[in-house]
């Protein structure tokens, strides 16, 4: 805090209006948020941003969680780091497949050659979307996301996002392409990545593979169906489904190995009702004797139970479901000749219900249907972005060890996630749910288009079969590569699909095989190695609560792996965004609010006080009032600093030597203590505490300190006035800092008004600092004045008088009345007192007493 005189620049009239656009270009020109290359490891704070997803629109729900993280960036720079925050973009995957295919009104049919010239439609058709070229639809992606990319940026710059836009990435970027594919050969040599033919998990309308952490479960009706199996005498054996349309597909049924009801049953067979196949019944304990009949068929597959029972009892398959969701047209072993294989072809092509119906139709012409079906609720399987109940087909794909199958690898994973500081801590928990309950390896294959593609070929045996087992690599100095559309090292194109040729692996990466890879991405890894030394591991993670099982466990995973160390040291978790009915926002449900409408009515800074007002995680409503509060705020500000600026007037100084008075003394000291606890909050990365302990002061200053000191400030000849002035603008100063990281474009209009630079590039408000200029200053003097001068005021509201009215005397009583005598005079100024009694009386609660004069003298 140094000794200088200050000239003041304040507009007539202080306004909101256009402040966004006035301040965002002068940012990127003065490159106050650019990092310092030349910071040691020690003095980085380094931020892994999430990469929105371009394929839509922003939500209000990102201008929340983001300004968290802009506030954040915003007290780390100026508490001295070099803060490392940059801006990535998630455009590949299936969002943007759907984006582009709506948005142009085409396809994706990888068997179609490339168009050269091809244009999309004037008036695309999203009903008849014409088929293009995977290279063509590739294409569309590109272009789209660089609009999409542009939008979303502007968007953040109004926002006021304090990011480092000379570091961007996107997913689908040669960089990230060509980290994604490093790091899976890197995992492919390690034996980490491997590929295995198995159930998959499967989304028929997409026809594309689905991981574990993308499912959701949905309560869907259904009817629980009473079909009748046969002993070899002819007697029944009675099971309840309700998928009867996979009978074709029983390998076996299943009871608990302690059922008594079954017990002869072990060993021997029964057969299928309809098509006659006879299938051994087993022993598991997984089956439930309270459920149903306590016997169920084994098929496959109809869900993820089948999948363990098929694999622990092993069995073969009949497999009957294809990609597209229809009853394939080859039927499985048993079923191919006779009346079986005439039953089969009733149900070939259909879909999974109206095979269903079809197949219970057929029960009830055997007379193997008992009863009328029971109808159900029950949870259902669904891909977290489609529409249709997913299925279980067995197809080959590529996976990373996660710890699924691996006790020690689990061990490892569940030990990092001790390692990481979670705030709020409770958060830590979700992690360690997700990581204990998994029960497969992470699925990384999807049966897309627009996504990173897997950097490797098969060659060919003599009959033109690929030879899985023998993938062909790329060098790594060869990255990226798309096996689509390039040959393999010592391959031809002519050879492509020949037999003694080569194929490319068809599939792309799971965008969080990408995504995962944030951190490695944006810090440079074996591009840039100073400054991945300078970043690497990161400081901090912020996110959702809804992707730890999926962005922050699998950024965890790729760490540990590659790197042997955690991605990040700390990770902040949001909260929901609510609606007025509190209910979660989410596309799915229709309730998603855009920010821009919001940011234009209110202003970007009162749109980010309401965001700060949500804690990590903690849940949030979207509440325009509290915007409208954070408005006024920022409106007050501008007010506040215009009239401090107009008190101490052109030329006046902040000497920290020149505050001598007590209130003065008071007012800083307790600035000092506001200074601490919103600094302890802020390194806690509680950016609500530190708000509101700011907001409060702000206002107790405005409403109560200006009024106490206003008289003496404007007395410019005495010592008194003068210390009242450096008490105003070293305080003004600290203010400007202290909301600096939530309201940016209101604290650098007013600090412009007075100081050199921007606020955002000075040092945070020292609390030490505030103490040493306060000296034996005492919180409560300003504290209790403030408190009668408020009595005095109610005193001349309830008589219907002007706050100038005259007041012949205030009689203060109780037992904290020596903390207003040094105080008296500016009490006396502020309520215009003649006179001012003091009396102190020990265990007795402040009361004041105010005098107003005669009526005719108030004439």
């Amino acid at each position: 805090m140094t000794n200088r005189s200050h000239s003041f620049r304040m507009p007539d009239k202080p306004s909101l209006d256009g402040i966004e656009a006035k301040w965002v270009d002068v940012w990127d020109e003065s490159g106050v948020y650019h990092f310092d290359r030349t910071a040691g490891r020690e003095d980085v704070f380094s931020i892994d941003t999430p990469p929105p997803t371009v394929s839509g629109s922003l939500h209000i729900g990102h201008v929340f969680s983001y300004t968290h993280t802009d506030t954040v960036a915003r007290f780390q720079r100026m508490n001295g780091k070099a803060v490392f925050y940059p801006m990535g973009w998630d455009d590949n995957g299936l969002p943007t497949e759907r984006r582009v295919q709506n948005y142009y009104g085409v396809r994706c049919d990888p068997s179609i050659p490339y168009d050269p010239d091809f244009q999309p439609p004037a008036k695309p058709d999203r009903k008849r979307q014409i088929p293009i070229s995977r290279r063509n639809f590739i294409e569309l992606c590109d272009i789209l996301t660089a609009e999409d990319e542009k939008v979303f940026e502007s968007i953040w710059r109004r926002l006021g996002l304090s990011v480092d836009w000379r570091h961007t990435y996107a997913t689908i970027d040669d960089t990230s392409r060509a980290a994604a594919q490093r790091a899976f050969l890197r995992n492919l040599a390690r034996g980490e990545a491997y590929m295995a033919e198995a159930p998959t998990l499967w989304d028929v309308t997409f026809r594309t593979a689905v991981a574990q952490a993308e499912l959701e479960d949905r309560e869907r009706p259904s009817a629980y169906h009473k079909v009748a199996f046969h002993k070899a005498d002819g007697s029944p054996v009675h099971i309840e489904t309700t998928r009867p349309e996979l009978l074709p597909a029983c390998v076996a049924l299943v009871a608990h190995p302690d059922d008594e009801r079954y017990q002869d049953l072990f060993g021997s067979t029964v057969t299928t009702p309809v098509f006659g196949v006879e299938v051994p019944v087993k022993a598991h304990r997984l089956a439930d004797p309270e459920k149903g009949s306590g016997i169920a068929m084994i098929c496959t597959f109809g869900d993820t139970t089948d999948v363990t029972w098929w694999r622990e009892l092993q069995l073969g398959t009949r497999p009957i479901i294809g990609w597209d969701g229809r009853i394939m047209a080859e039927a499985p072993k048993g079923l191919r000749e006779g009346a079986a294989r005439e039953a089969y072809d009733k149900l070939v092509g259909a879909t999974v219900h109206t095979a269903r119906e079809r197949m219970v139709e057929m029960l009830g012409e055997s007379g193997d249907l008992v009863g009328e079906p029971t109808p159900v609720t029950h949870p259902v399987k669904f891909y977290e972005k489609g529409d249709k109940p997913l299925e279980i087909v067995t197809t080959r794909q590529w996976y990373i060890s996660n710890g699924g199958r691996d006790e020690d690898l689990r061990d490892e994973l569940l030990e990092r996630g001790r390692e990481l500081v979670w705030y709020p801590d409770h958060m830590r928990q979700r992690y360690e749910n997700w990581v204990e309950g998994l029960n497969s390896d992470w699925l990384i294959s999807r049966q897309r288009f627009f996504g990173v593609p897997f950097p490797v070929w098969y060659p060919l045996d003599g009959d033109g079969n690929p030879r899985y087992e023998q993938p062909l690599v790329p060098a790594e100095d060869q990255l990226p590569v798309d096996p689509s559309s390039q040959a393999p090292e010592g391959h031809t194109e002519d050879q492509r699909g020949l037999p003694g040729g080569f194929t490319g692996d068809p599939d792309v990466m799971d965008t969080w095989a990408t995504s995962s890879l944030s951190p490695q991405i944006a810090s440079g890894w074996e591009r840039d190695q100073d400054l991945f030394e300078r970043v690497f591991p990161m400081d901090f993670r912020p996110q959702g609560q809804d992707i730890i099982r999926t962005w922050l466990f699998s950024t965890v995973v790729r760490a540990h792996l590659e790197n042997g160390s955690l991605p990040w040291s700390s990770t902040g978790i949001s909260g929901w965004i609510l609606d007025p009915d509190r209910k979660k926002m989410s596309k799915s449900k229709g309730n998603v609010v855009t920010p821009i409408a919001m940011l234009e009515k209110y202003s970007s800074d009162a749109v980010r006080y309401w965001a700060a007002n949500g804690r990590l995680g903690t849940d949030t409503a979207l509440d325009e009032g509290q915007m409208k509060v954070g408005r006024r705020l920022s409106i007050k500000i501008l007010n506040a600093s215009k009239f401090v600026m107009s008190v101490a007037g052109e030329g006046a100084g902040s000497d920290p030597a020149q505050v001598t008075e007590p209130l003065d003394r008071a007012m800083l000291a307790a600035l000092a203590e506001v200074v601490e606890e919103a600094t302890t909050a802020f390194t806690g990365f509680d950016h609500t505490r530190a708000l509101e302990r700011t907001e409060r002061f702000f206002w107790d200053f405005c409403d109560d300190y200006l009024e106490l000191v206003k008289a003496r400030a404007y007395d410019t000849e005495s010592p008194e006035g003068a210390s009242a002035r450096a008490a105003l603008l070293i305080a003004l100063g600290a203010l400007h800092r202290l909301f600096a990281p939530f309201l940016p474009f209101v604290t650098e209009e007013v600090w412009s008004w007075w100081q050199d630079g921007s606020v955002h590039g000075q040092a945070w408000p020292s609390a030490d600092e505030h103490r040493t200029v306060a000296a034996d200053g005492d919180p409560a003097v300003l504290a209790v004045t403030a408190e009668v001068l408020r009595d005095v005021r109610r005193a001349k509201s309830e008589a219907k008088l002007s706050m100038r009215a005259e007041v012949e005397r205030v009689r203060v009583a109780g037992d904290r009345v020596e903390a207003v005598r040094s105080a008296v005079g500016d009490l006396s100024a502020a309520g215009r007192a003649a006179a001012v009694d003091l009396e102190p009386v020990e265990g007795k609660e402040l009361t004041v007493e105010v005098t107003l004069p005669e009526p005719e003298k108030q004439q």
